[in-house]
């Protein structure tokens, strides 16, 4: 079954219990509040795991995302190559490029890497734009924005266009060659796909830095986990504090 299908089952279901309690409610007051509180309890239990999945996708804590995700890679379609692709763009978008690197080598080629082009686009623009090599990153990025939009709901398209532009605005605020709106459309991804909130917010910063906007840019710093020393957002993070603190001390003088 789709998740489409699911998430419009869910809404009835929702719709459905909603209905039975405010009914209850009007006849039987007392049925009507338990039924009510159940219903509260279940949506309430839905948001609480959205929630937690979301903090721990920007906590920047690749292991436990892995671990999150390892018991459902033996249940993915091909996971011989579906395995390896989720296990390099996790670690892709926490700059970990070695260990995304060695992860992708370990993917099996076949039909189901062939059908997974848009995955395979997405991230080797990451790792290109993190391995400093920002013609590629743009040249895969164009690639990316030029695939057909999935044939979905107009919310899930508009996600997908804007995670696609925001994958080459990284690539240009990386080689500080940002365009206007790049900034905003960096933004508009970092809050709508928890999995690269950092990657995205750390482009922002550049952008922000390179328009002598310093408190848009420290704020951008602000939250950010202590990225052990083998991660590039490591180098990332100190360089751009290290610029922003010697712009801040020249306007001083």
């Amino acid at each position: 079954m789709s998740s489409r299908w699911v998430t419009r089952i869910l809404f009835v279901l929702s719709a459905a219990g909603a209905a039975l309690a405010l009914r209850l409610a009007w006849e039987q007051p007392i049925a009507g509040a338990v039924g009510l509180s159940i219903l509260l309890a279940v949506v309430a239990a839905r948001w609480v795991a959205r929630h937690r999945v979301r903090r721990l996708l920007r906590s920047g804590d690749v292991e436990s995302i892995l671990a999150r995700w390892s018991s459902s890679f033996d249940r993915v379609p091909h996971p011989e190559t579906m395995g390896p692709l989720m296990t390099a763009t996790a670690f892709a978008a926490y700059g970990w490029i070695d260990r995304a690197r060695e992860a992708l080598r370990t993917a099996e080629r076949g039909p189901a890497w062939d059908a997974a082009l848009e995955h395979r686009l997405f991230l080797d623009s990451l790792l290109y734009t993190f391995e400093g090599d920002p013609d590629r990153a743009l040249e895969v990025a164009g690639e990316l924005e030029r695939l057909p939009l999935p044939a979905t709901t107009p919310t899930l398209v508009e996600r997908v266009r804007v995670l696609r532009g925001a994958v080459a605005a990284l690539a240009r605020a990386f080689s500080h060659n940002g365009r206007d709106g790049d900034r905003q459309l960096l933004m508009q991804a970092s809050d709508a796909s928890p999995l690269v909130h950092w990657a995205m917010r750390y482009g922002a910063a550049i952008l922000s830095v390179d328009r002598d906007d310093l408190p848009a840019a420290r704020s951008l710093l602000e939250g950010a986990p202590e990225w052990p020393a083998e991660c590039c957002f490591n180098t990332f993070h100190r360089d751009i504090a290290d610029e922003l603190a010697r712009r801040e001390a020249h306007a001083l003088q």
